[in-house]
């Protein structure tokens, strides 16, 4: 059998979560098995190109407002395309790039178009609701990489469960393997990876490091991230008066090394699917503090503390007790390395996706047959 052609679908590029697995996803799958493109809805950004994956046909569209003439233009042009290599599977990302490739997919006979949803849909507007429901009939599976993604799928857009597949993410053990496990030293770092966003709750951990540096003179805090909360939070750490205890490092492209320096890593977001920043935290091999939200339950399987979600005094007190107590936090942060080994690697994620991509395209041959 020849390759499967898959296209994917997405807005731009980043070293956001969802982008980067997208990414390791292409660079990773077998090419005697998968041949990938990609198409980027804008994708003209520096960052976006920077990023575009060798050995893999890609087409920028240039197109940032969805109802704009530009918009036409491309949509003939993406038309044009798909009829002279038409893809065997579309996998479409994020709402803008899905409104816009799915119903062209259809249009274009392609056999099996798949939708990946992985946040919960807490933000969804009247609008987004209105355009789910209007291609949801064209997408042959909606496609998620947790159960209470899957969960949020059947409730809010009720989707039925057949139509539904969960392939968790999975994290590049080979970049964190040279991290050594956090050092003695007097000082300790508490760490986050997240972008500055509302969700992410970064507020709230500021607040909780008020209450944390105020009993333990030796921690301090670093967020590894950017975003559109930047502003505020720098407003709201001087009003805390929390000064050089608590930096926003910025955003980085090297996750390990920022961890190296870690010694307790938090995820005290308000809503998460499947976090790929978890997943690190495991890989690092550091004591964890995470919010009950999505699957990071689940994910850590008891290997980390879990603690209520959008409760300051759950949070600062969880982080006071991984301080007070190094050698227990020790033992569950080699235990989260070894969970992570087993059951999250990213070579497991990719041969999930290879025999899912085989199945799907074997039920298209079927219906279209039949």
């Amino acid at each position: 059998m020849p390759p499967l052609r898959v296209c994917f679908a997405i807005d731009n590029l980043s070293r956001a979560g969802t982008e980067s697995q997208l990414l390791a996803l292409i660079r990773h799958l077998d090419r005697s098995q998968v041949e990938p493109s990609l198409v980027l809805l804008d994708g003209e950004g520096d960052e976006s190109r920077s990023l575009e994956p060798a050995d893999c046909q890609i087409t920028r569209l240039g197109v940032q407002k969805l109802f704009h003439p530009k918009a036409a233009r491309a949509a003939w042009r993406l038309r044009q395309i798909w009829h002279e290599v038409r893809p065997d599977i579309l996998q479409a990302y994020f709402l803008d790039a899905s409104y816009f490739t799915v119903p062209i997919a259809r249009s274009c006979g392609i056999g099996a178009i798949v939708r990946v949803r992985n946040n919960l849909g807490y933000w969804l507007t009247r609008k987004h609701r209105f355009l789910n429901r209007t291609i949801r009939p064209m997408v042959t599976v909606s496609l998620t990489n947790s159960a209470s993604g899957k969960q949020a799928l059947i409730e809010a857009d009720r989707l039925p469960e057949r139509r539904i597949r969960v392939i968790e993410n999975g994290v590049d053990l080979e970049r964190f393997a040279a991290i050594p496990e956090p050092s003695q030293r007097p000082e300790v770092v508490v760490g986050c990876v997240a972008n500055l966003r509302a969700v992410k709750n970064i507020d709230g951990l500021m607040r909780a490091a008020k209450v944390v540096c105020a009993r333990y003179p030796h921690v301090r805090f670093q967020v590894a991230g950017d975003g559109e909360q930047r502003a505020d939070l720098l407003e709201l750490q001087a009003s805390l008066r929390l000064g050089d205890r608590f930096e926003l490092t910025g955003a980085t492209s090297d996750v390990p090394s920022f961890l190296s320096g870690v010694d307790i890593a938090v995820l005290p977001s308000h809503s998460e699917g499947m976090s790929n920043a978890l997943l690190e935290y495991m890989a690092a091999g550091r004591a964890i503090v995470a919010t009950d939200v999505g699957a990071n339950a689940t994910v850590l399987g008891g290997t980390g503390t879990v603690i209520p979600a959008r409760s300051d005094d759950a949070l600062s007190a969880a982080i006071c007790d991984v301080v007070a107590n190094p050698e227990s936090a020790r033992v569950l942060a080699k235990r989260a390395r070894q969970r992570v080994e087993s059951e999250y690697s990213r070579t497991a994620m990719v041969r999930r996706f290879e025999a899912f991509y085989r199945e799907i395209s074997r039920s298209s041959r079927a219906a279209s047959s039949g």
